[in-house]
Protein backbone atom coordinates (compact mmCIF):
# COMPACT_ATOMS: atom_id res chain seq x y z
CA UNK A 1 0.00 0.00 0.00
CA UNK A 2 1.07 3.59 -0.73
CA UNK A 3 -0.54 6.39 1.25
CA UNK A 4 -0.33 10.13 0.54
CA UNK A 5 -1.50 12.24 3.48
CA UNK A 6 -2.23 15.93 2.93
CA UNK A 7 0.54 16.40 0.36
CA UNK A 8 1.39 19.98 -0.52
CA UNK A 9 4.06 21.09 -2.96
CA UNK A 10 5.09 24.71 -3.43
CA UNK A 11 7.84 26.09 -5.65
CA UNK A 12 9.47 29.48 -5.36
CA UNK A 13 8.57 31.61 -8.37
CA UNK A 14 10.32 34.96 -8.54
CA UNK A 15 9.41 36.90 -5.44
CA UNK A 16 6.38 34.68 -4.81
CA UNK A 17 5.41 31.02 -4.73
CA UNK A 18 3.50 28.62 -6.95
CA UNK A 19 1.29 26.13 -5.12
CA UNK A 20 1.28 23.08 -7.41
CA UNK A 21 -0.40 20.49 -5.15
CA UNK A 22 -2.83 21.26 -2.33
CA UNK A 23 -3.72 18.73 0.39
CA UNK A 24 -3.56 15.70 -1.89
CA UNK A 25 -4.73 12.43 -0.33
CA UNK A 26 -4.35 9.13 -2.16
CA UNK A 27 -4.25 5.42 -1.30
CA UNK A 28 -2.88 2.85 -3.75
CA UNK A 29 -3.43 -0.80 -2.86
CA UNK A 30 -1.66 -3.86 -4.19
CA UNK A 31 -2.70 -4.51 -7.79
CA UNK A 32 -4.17 -1.05 -8.33
CA UNK A 33 -3.50 0.70 -11.61
CA UNK A 34 -4.18 4.35 -11.00
CA UNK A 35 -4.26 6.93 -13.79
CA UNK A 36 -3.23 10.51 -13.06
CA UNK A 37 -5.17 12.86 -15.35
CA UNK A 38 -4.74 16.59 -15.77
CA UNK A 39 -3.75 19.26 -18.22
CA UNK A 40 -0.11 20.23 -18.81
CA UNK A 41 1.26 21.85 -15.69
CA UNK A 42 -1.49 20.46 -13.46
CA UNK A 43 1.01 18.62 -11.24
CA UNK A 44 0.94 15.02 -12.52
CA UNK A 45 4.70 14.70 -12.97
CA UNK A 46 5.27 16.52 -9.70
CA UNK A 47 3.15 13.96 -7.85
CA UNK A 48 5.00 11.13 -9.60
CA UNK A 49 8.32 12.56 -8.41
CA UNK A 50 7.03 12.97 -4.85
CA UNK A 51 5.82 9.37 -4.78
CA UNK A 52 9.17 8.15 -6.08
CA UNK A 53 11.19 10.23 -3.62
CA UNK A 54 12.85 12.25 -6.37
CA UNK A 55 11.46 15.37 -4.66
CA UNK A 56 10.11 15.97 -1.17
CA UNK A 57 6.70 17.47 -0.37
CA UNK A 58 6.57 20.95 1.14
CA UNK A 59 4.27 19.43 3.75
CA UNK A 60 2.44 16.17 4.24
CA UNK A 61 3.67 12.60 4.17
CA UNK A 62 4.14 9.75 1.69
CA UNK A 63 4.05 6.29 3.31
CA UNK A 64 5.38 3.39 1.23
CA UNK A 65 4.49 -0.13 2.31
CA UNK A 66 5.59 -1.83 -0.89
CA UNK A 67 8.63 -1.44 -3.10
CA UNK A 68 8.25 1.52 -5.45
CA UNK A 69 10.19 2.25 -8.61
CA UNK A 70 11.70 5.59 -9.43
CA UNK A 71 9.73 7.29 -12.24
CA UNK A 72 10.20 5.17 -15.37
CA UNK A 73 12.39 6.98 -17.84
CA UNK A 74 13.68 9.46 -15.24
CA UNK A 75 17.26 10.23 -16.28
CA UNK A 76 18.10 12.74 -13.57
CA UNK A 77 20.01 10.21 -11.47
CA UNK A 78 22.62 9.37 -14.09
CA UNK A 79 26.29 10.09 -13.55
CA UNK A 80 27.07 11.76 -16.86
CA UNK A 81 30.79 11.01 -16.91
CA UNK A 82 30.09 7.26 -16.57
CA UNK A 83 29.13 5.02 -19.46
CA UNK A 84 25.75 3.35 -19.84
CA UNK A 85 27.37 0.10 -18.70
CA UNK A 86 28.87 1.79 -15.64
CA UNK A 87 25.51 3.24 -14.65
CA UNK A 88 23.95 -0.22 -15.00
CA UNK A 89 26.70 -1.67 -12.80
CA UNK A 90 26.03 1.01 -10.18
CA UNK A 91 22.28 0.26 -10.13
CA UNK A 92 23.01 -3.48 -9.90
CA UNK A 93 25.17 -2.90 -6.82
CA UNK A 94 22.59 -0.69 -5.11
CA UNK A 95 19.81 -3.24 -5.57
CA UNK A 96 22.05 -6.30 -5.13
CA UNK A 97 21.29 -7.66 -8.59
CA UNK A 98 23.48 -9.74 -10.88
CA UNK A 99 25.27 -7.30 -13.18
CA UNK A 100 25.62 -9.81 -16.00
CA UNK A 101 21.86 -10.33 -16.16
CA UNK A 102 21.19 -6.60 -15.95
CA UNK A 103 23.72 -5.86 -18.66
CA UNK A 104 22.14 -8.42 -20.99
CA UNK A 105 18.67 -6.98 -20.38
CA UNK A 106 19.85 -3.39 -20.97
CA UNK A 107 21.62 -4.34 -24.19
CA UNK A 108 18.57 -6.14 -25.55
CA UNK A 109 16.00 -3.58 -24.43
CA UNK A 110 17.78 -0.35 -25.40
CA UNK A 111 19.32 -1.52 -28.68
CA UNK A 112 21.99 1.14 -28.14
CA UNK A 113 24.88 -1.16 -29.10
CA UNK A 114 28.34 0.36 -28.77
CA UNK A 115 26.86 3.58 -27.45
CA UNK A 116 26.42 1.88 -24.08
CA UNK A 117 30.20 2.13 -23.76
CA UNK A 118 30.02 5.93 -24.19
CA UNK A 119 29.62 8.50 -21.36
CA UNK A 120 25.94 9.19 -20.74
CA UNK A 121 26.55 12.95 -21.06
CA UNK A 122 27.12 12.33 -24.78
CA UNK A 123 23.70 10.70 -25.20
CA UNK A 124 20.75 12.33 -26.89
CA UNK A 125 17.59 12.74 -24.81
CA UNK A 126 16.08 9.73 -26.58
CA UNK A 127 19.08 7.55 -25.78
CA UNK A 128 19.00 8.62 -22.15
CA UNK A 129 15.29 7.78 -21.98
CA UNK A 130 15.91 4.30 -23.40
CA UNK A 131 18.67 3.62 -20.88
CA UNK A 132 16.66 4.99 -17.96
CA UNK A 133 13.63 2.94 -18.92
CA UNK A 134 15.69 -0.24 -19.28
CA UNK A 135 17.37 0.22 -15.90
CA UNK A 136 13.98 0.82 -14.29
CA UNK A 137 12.54 -2.38 -15.73
CA UNK A 138 15.64 -4.42 -14.93
CA UNK A 139 14.66 -4.21 -11.24
CA UNK A 140 11.43 -5.88 -10.10
CA UNK A 141 9.19 -3.60 -8.01
CA UNK A 142 5.76 -4.03 -6.42
CA UNK A 143 4.61 -0.72 -7.91
CA UNK A 144 5.80 1.16 -10.97
CA UNK A 145 5.63 4.91 -11.51
CA UNK A 146 5.06 5.74 -15.16
CA UNK A 147 5.09 9.14 -16.81
CA UNK A 148 4.28 10.04 -20.42
CA UNK A 149 7.85 8.93 -21.21
CA UNK A 150 6.45 5.54 -22.29
CA UNK A 151 5.57 7.18 -25.60
CA UNK A 152 9.17 8.00 -26.57
CA UNK A 153 11.05 6.18 -29.30
CA UNK A 154 9.92 4.32 -32.39
CA UNK A 155 7.04 1.86 -32.57
CA UNK A 156 9.28 -1.13 -31.81
CA UNK A 157 10.51 0.49 -28.60
CA UNK A 158 6.97 1.42 -27.62
CA UNK A 159 5.85 -2.18 -28.14
CA UNK A 160 8.66 -3.36 -25.88
CA UNK A 161 7.62 -0.91 -23.19
CA UNK A 162 3.99 -1.97 -23.36
CA UNK A 163 4.86 -5.67 -23.20
CA UNK A 164 7.21 -5.26 -20.23
CA UNK A 165 4.79 -3.06 -18.29
CA UNK A 166 1.27 -4.14 -19.10
CA UNK A 167 1.67 -7.80 -20.02
CA UNK A 168 4.73 -9.18 -18.27
CA UNK A 169 3.94 -7.24 -15.07
CA UNK A 170 0.16 -7.54 -15.18
CA UNK A 171 0.04 -8.33 -11.44
CA UNK A 172 1.92 -5.21 -10.31
CA UNK A 173 0.57 -1.91 -9.06
CA UNK A 174 1.08 1.10 -11.31
CA UNK A 175 0.59 4.84 -11.10
CA UNK A 176 0.36 6.19 -14.63
CA UNK A 177 0.42 9.85 -15.64
CA UNK A 178 -0.81 10.04 -19.21
CA UNK A 179 -2.74 12.14 -21.72
CA UNK A 180 -3.72 9.00 -23.64
CA UNK A 181 -7.30 8.24 -22.66
CA UNK A 182 -7.16 4.99 -24.66
CA UNK A 183 -4.29 3.69 -22.48
CA UNK A 184 -6.06 4.85 -19.33
CA UNK A 185 -9.33 3.13 -20.27
CA UNK A 186 -7.55 -0.11 -21.24
CA UNK A 187 -5.12 -0.53 -18.36
CA UNK A 188 -6.31 1.45 -15.32
CA UNK A 189 -8.94 0.50 -12.72
CA UNK A 190 -9.01 3.87 -10.91
CA UNK A 191 -8.26 7.46 -11.85
CA UNK A 192 -7.26 10.70 -10.16
CA UNK A 193 -7.94 14.06 -11.78
CA UNK A 194 -5.57 16.85 -10.75
CA UNK A 195 -6.99 20.30 -11.38
CA UNK A 196 -5.96 23.60 -9.79
CA UNK A 197 -3.71 21.73 -7.38
CA UNK A 198 -6.45 19.50 -6.00
CA UNK A 199 -6.81 15.76 -6.61
CA UNK A 200 -10.14 13.93 -6.93
CA UNK A 201 -10.26 10.13 -7.03
CA UNK A 202 -12.73 8.22 -9.22
CA UNK A 203 -13.48 4.50 -9.01
CA UNK A 204 -15.11 4.70 -12.46
CA UNK A 205 -12.33 5.29 -14.99
CA UNK A 206 -14.78 6.07 -17.78
CA UNK A 207 -16.41 8.80 -15.73
CA UNK A 208 -13.00 10.28 -14.90
CA UNK A 209 -11.97 10.32 -18.56
CA UNK A 210 -15.21 12.04 -19.55
CA UNK A 211 -14.69 14.74 -16.91
CA UNK A 212 -11.00 15.14 -17.83
CA UNK A 213 -11.77 15.69 -21.53
CA UNK A 214 -14.06 18.58 -20.58
CA UNK A 215 -11.45 20.42 -18.50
Amino acid sequence: MIVCQNINKTYKLGSGHKHVLKDVNLVVDKGDRVALLGRNGAGKSTLIKLLGGVEMPTSGKVQRHMSLSWPLGFAGGFQGSLTGYDNARFIARIYDRDYGEMRAFVEDFTELGRQLAMPVKAYSSGMRARLAFALSLAIEFDCYLIDEIILVGDQNFQRKCHFELFEKRADRSMILASHSTDIVREYCNRAVIIDKGQATTYEDVGQAVDIYTQL
